[in-house]
């Protein structure tokens, strides 16, 4: 049986228009990326390791390491916390209108 090429994205997207399930989840797990993210791109700007950040935050640098690597989803308190070692505040704003 030969491979079959899958475009990934295309059958994601699929599945987002035919489950809601699937939909809502999707969406909430690329919020929590996308934080992580930024995130991940504010401790390089302000220059701090993962080493260094763990110990502002007292937490291990694998915590951090996991963090960053999304394998593990940190509270709102945790993240929280991380954003203030590294001088940022998380805030709640309106989304534009389209």
């Amino acid at each position: 049986m030969p491979f079959v090429e899958i475009n990934v994205k295309n059958e994601i997207e699929k599945q987002r228009e035919t489950d809601p399930k699937l939909k809502k989840a999707w969406d909430e797990s690329r919020a929590e990326y996308r934080l992580i993210g930024e995130m991940i791109s504010l401790r390089k700007q302000e220059n701090v390791t993962q080493k260094e950040l763990a110990e502002l935050t007292g937490n291990k640098q694998q915590v951090i390491s996991r963090i960053e690597r999304k394998e593990s989803i940190p509270t709102i308190r945790a993240f929280s916390h991380i954003l203030d070692a590294l001088g940022y505040e998380l805030q709640i704003v309106k989304k534009e209108s389209i």
